[in-house]
């Protein structure tokens, strides 16, 4: 039989396929993690990640043990969550923020679910810009909030990742990339990377505008913006390049800008995020709808 501490490093890593952020979400070393996972793999008798110096994947028993274990979890864990709430009373009001209108979309469903599974509370979504998140959270100003990750910030929980989206660059309609079809990560030692601001988290800036390419080359950067529309302009003005996820080309239309897949890059990940010592019952059964929502059979058609 899996212990619980097994179960929820393996889930935890199958959905996050990282080391790093699944030990901060269970609250444990990447060690801890990675002992766990080698010792249930030694139990089981065949590898359950396929893992590289780039990435983690789930291999097909992986793959297999996660589809027919999650769902029987969920409904343990959920069942104990309500339990609680009955015990504790789940009501009153949960603020929650969004970044860009595919998150906004996204938290109106989960906030329906949420209101839907528990009608005594309620859920205000107000939009943020991206450095707005943080402060907000910390403030009191909102409870929780959806945006893009990582976000490796001390006294900031990261929940599941809810939406992964092929990563893309944004270019000016004249630069030679428009023409192209893809790019490379390699290519950013081409062109100059616009960033994004100083006071967000150093892993989020380091995701959109890396110093350096996998082999080690070079990466200019350019200057920052405080609003998407804003970096977007700069793309569009010829100030530089930025890396956006698939859901911009659709929102984001613009004729100055073209966006060309990656061939090779990291999926741009979305998830809640919010305060450790905020982590009430109400944000718990929230994460928990908005989980259970982007799994639900009609989002995944």
């Amino acid at each position: 039989m899996l212990e619980r501490h097994e179960l929820e490093a393996f889930l935890t890593l199958a959905e996050e396929l990282h080391f790093g952020r699944s030990a901060e979400r269970l609250h444990v070393s990447t060690a801890r993690v990675s002992q766990t996972i080698a010792k249930l793999e030694r139990r089981i008798g065949v590898p359950l990640f396929n893992r590289t110096s780039r990435r983690v994947e789930l291999s097909p028993v992986g793959r297999q043990l996660y589809e027919e274990t999650r769902p029987a979890w969920s409904r343990i864990t959920g069942a104990f969550e309500r339990a609680v709430d009955v015990g504790r009373g789940l009501t009153g009001l949960l603020r929650v923020a969004f970044t860009g209108p595919a998150a906004g979309q996204l938290l109106v469903g989960a906030a329906q679910e949420f209101r839907n599974r528990h009608p005594d509370c309620d859920a205000r979504i107000k939009e943020a810009h991206l450095p707005e998140v943080l402060p907000w959270l910390r403030s009191g100003e909102v409870d929780i909030a959806l945006t893009c990750r990582p976000i490796h910030e001390e006294g900031i929980v990261m929940g599941p990742v809810l939406v992964r989206e092929a990563r893309m660059l944004a270019v000016p309609t004249g630069h030679p990339f428009a023409r192209r079809t893809t790019v490379s990560v390699e290519d950013l030692a081409r062109v100059t990377v616009l960033q994004i601001p100083e006071t967000l988290p150093e892993s989020l800036r380091e995701d959109r505008a890396p110093r350096r390419t996998p082999s080690g080359r070079p990466i200019a950067l350019g200057p920052s913006a405080m609003t998407f529309n804003e970096t977007l302009t700069l793309v569009g003005a010829g100030e530089g390049v930025f890396a956006v996820g698939a859901h911009t080309r659709r929102y984001f239309a613009r004729p100055d800008v073209v966006y060309v897949p990656f061939e090779d890059a990291a999926s741009v990940d979305w998830g809640l995020v919010w305060p450790a010592d905020g982590a009430t019952a109400r944000v718990r059964a929230f994460s928990e709808a908005a989980l259970d929502l982007v799994r639900a059979p009609a989002s995944n058609p």
